[in-house]
């Protein structure tokens, strides 16, 4: 396999705060990589570095063969990367409809409309629905079918599961584990540890802004003292 996502030693800061610390890691394609780590950790970070809003100072990231630490949001998004944001970001006076049309306008290749009901079901009901109207269940699988819309390379989802109850989480857990078969790229940030790894074939801990672990999943599973050690879990 050819690494779709290669992130070489990123130092990452906010204002003169210095964040994430020669932070490296890869994304395999077809692959679900977790990352996770304590609250205030930089996994945001992380992910808000290789989406271009938050620039590293240095280190390179590589996405697909192409170079993106000096792209803007925008260019990144245009070559396969997308965010689902904790926030969601969602319009709230468009419907889940408008929503997908408006992600979907600028794409190179996108989704029809067809897929994303057969992905969720249950956003072909509230299609007319105005996103302010949606629980917050809905509203999570509208930003994640947003992202699908423009047929990316990559998704990267930043805690999709925190707030959402336990029946949601296990239908959301559903489709992201059918849309991992299916063959889609994905790094996730998530607290829920189990939901995480059981979505995950590989994952990286960090800490205070420092990747300390990577293994594989079965591995981290044998070892539950190293979750213990760097999450206290």
């Amino acid at each position: 396999m050819s690494a779709l996502l290669e992130v070489e030693r990123i130092n990452s800061y906010y204002g003169d705060s210095h964040i994430l610390f020669d932070v490296s890691l890869r994304v395999e394609r077809h692959e679900v990589v977790a990352l996770l780590g304590r609250n205030g950790a930089g996994k945001s970070t992380t992910l808000k570095s290789l989406m271009g809003l938050v620039r590293p100072r240095s280190g390179r990231i590589i996405l697909d063969g192409t170079p993106t630490e000096h792209l803007p949001p925008h260019a990144i998004a245009a070559l396969g990367l997308q965010l689902v944001p904790e926030e969601r970001r969602i319009f709230g006076s468009l419907s889940v409809e408008e929503n997908l049309l408006l992600a979907g306008f600028s794409a190179k290749s996108r989704w029809p409309l067809e897929r994303v009901w057969a992905t969720f079901p249950r956003l072909q009901e509230r299609r007319r629905s105005r996103g302010t109207d949606l629980s917050g269940g809905e509203q999570q699988m509208l930003a994640i079918a947003r992202a699908l819309v423009r047929d990316p390379k990559i998704v990267l989802l930043d805690e999709p599961f925190e707030g959402l109850a336990p029946i949601i989480v296990r239908d959301l857990l559903t489709t992201c584990r059918a849309l991992a078969e299916a063959g889609l790229t994905v790094v996730v940030v998530e607290q829920n540890i189990s939901a995480a790894l059981s979505l995950a074939s590989r994952a990286y801990i960090i800490n205070n802004g420092h990747l300390v672990e990577e293994m594989s999943t079965p591995d981290l599973r044998r070892q539950p003292e190293v979750l213990h050690r760097h999450l206290g879990v």
